[in-house]
């Protein structure tokens, strides 16, 4: 592909400028309740169970329905999909700053949760009619950068916002910047670039020319065709591999800092280090991806980076078991972060490539397995620990060994793999709704059993996680981004 020329626009950057700043949104809102559950349970009277079951609803409405809100973007499109949910989400999450009872929490954040789903599915649905295909590794990349710097950042700033305002105008706060977002996405974007203004003849002449992708062999089959391929079925392992790494990050890495480390005052702050390592690898990914496919290895790029990151992340998790010292740890941990976070950008970018036009319920069907590695990634770990005797070793070999099984899934996965045509559109409708009751079925389970073990009194309590960017601090904060 020629070079554009010198004098051509970049409203496209604007567009993944405008993404990236919705990612940090989409933890900050998250952070709110993370941050004032103490304050909740006290203003409003609620035992520490009873605050498990509301923490806990978040996900069972953003894991439920990922793949409607994909479904949704992809038939109304990016512009007013994103303004709705966003603007949705934001509401509810203002509005938890006036709730006055238990049931009223449940609600909001079930609402809340529901909301949020449609969040990554439908950016994914923008940059599929915006950028070329050898530019979405690196947007992806810095889309989810964000919602792991605002998951680092918010560590520090939700706690200082509260101790100055409360916690109710936390939450006002944080759904007013949501729906100044939503009004910004709302005026600026157009679902078809050619109706932005801002884009001259030249960079739209880029835009669809680089659009023409290298994989063709899927992008026009329905959703049920690619939803039950082996490409999809791969991609929900590996997705589901990486999740079960990373979201110890965001629930019972704090905890497990302080508790391994009692005499060391500041080892729960270096919580936040494999956040950033998580931030940078995103863009590391996303160079990688987008370089290798300049190259001319379209499925290379793809593969090779996801491979890269998964090894990574076996090598970093098992030398994490090797080690009393916490800053060791901390710098293996945060390798394992590293790697696995570089496979989200490849990941992404894949669903795009089989998805096409169906790009949003494609990546939200991924990302609803990979909620469910989340959960049940904040389910074993403490587990493990009691089950070591305060050691999570067991916990992080496990997460290698998945992260290996990764590796071998991504070796298999090739957009140019035609889906299975031969089948005939009833047998397809029916491979699709038995596929779908299954996730399903999981997902409920798995976030159902979360939430039981959130509300049933323990005769010994547990170590409960620190305030930090995840939606609940004994439950994933379900994003991948995210």
């Amino acid at each position: 592909m020629t070079q554009p020329p010198a004098w051509m626009t970049r409203q496209r950057f604007v567009l993944i400028g405008i993404l990236f700043f919705h990612s940090v949104n989409t933890y900050m809102d998250r952070a709110c309740i993370a941050s004032a559950v103490d304050h909740i349970k006290r203003d409003l009277t609620i035992s520490g169970e009873t605050m498990g079951l509301v923490l806990g609803i978040f996900a069972v409405g953003y894991a439920l329905f990922q793949v409607p809100a994909g479904w949704f973007a992809d038939r109304l499109g990016a512009r007013w999909a994103l303004t709705i949910v966003v603007s949705v989400w934001s509401v509810f999450t203002a509005l938890t700053g006036a709730a006055r009872t238990a049931l009223q929490l449940l609600v909001l954040r079930f609402l809340f949760g529901v909301g949020e789903a449609g969040a990554f599915p439908g950016a994914a649905q923008a940059f599929f009619r915006w950028l070329p295909v050898r530019e979405r590794g690196l947007a992806h990349g810095i889309n989810f950068s964000g919602s792991r710097l605002g998951a680092a950042f918010s560590l520090f700033l939700m706690p200082w916002l509260i101790a100055r305002i409360g916690w109710r105008w936390t939450f006002v706060a944080n759904g007013l910047v949501g729906i100044v977002w939503a009004t910004i996405w709302l005026l600026w974007f157009r679902d078809n670039p050619k109706d932005n203004r801002k884009i001259n003849a030249a960079e739209l002449e880029y835009i669809e020319k680089g659009r023409v992708s290298d994989f063709t062999a899927t992008v026009k089959s329905s959703f049920a065709e690619i939803f039950t391929s082996l490409n999809m079925s791969l991609a929900m392992v590996q997705y589901f591999a990486s999740n079960v790494t990373f979201f110890i990050s965001l629930t019972w890495l704090p905890s497990y800092l302080k508790n391994q480390w009692p005499d060391d005052p500041r080892a729960v702050y270096w919580s936040a280090l494999p956040l950033i390592f998580a931030a940078c690898a995103n863009w590391v990914a996303g160079t990688m991806v987008t370089q290798l496919y300049k190259r001319g290895y379209p499925v290379g790029s793809r593969r090779a980076t996801a491979i890269v990151g998964f090894c990574l992340g076996v090598f970093g998790l098992l030398l994490a078991t090797q080690t009393n010292n916490l800053y060791l740890f901390i710098f293996w941990f945060s390798l394992a972060t590293f790697g696995v976070d570089m496979t989200l950008s490849p990941s992404w970018a894949f669903c795009n490539d089989i998805g096409g036009g169906h790009s949003g319920a494609v990546s939200g069907s991924m990302n609803m397995v990979g909620n469910i590695g989340a959960a049940l990634s904040a389910i074993l770990f403490p587990f493990f620990q009691n089950a070591q005797t305060g050691s999570a070793n067991a916990f992080f070999v496990l997460a290698a060994g998945l992260n290996f099984v990764a590796i071998v899934a991504w070796l298999f996965m090739n957009p140019n793999r035609r889906t299975d045509r031969q089948l005939s559109p009833a047998a397809i409708r029916r491979r699709f709704a038995a596929t779908l009751a299954a996730l399903l079925l999981v997902t409920g389970g798995a976030i159902g059993y979360q939430i039981y073990r959130s509300v049933r009194k323990k005769p010994v309590p547990e170590p409960t996680p620190i305030a930090h960017p995840a939606e609940d601090a004994n439950a994933p904060a379900t994003t991948k981004d995210q």
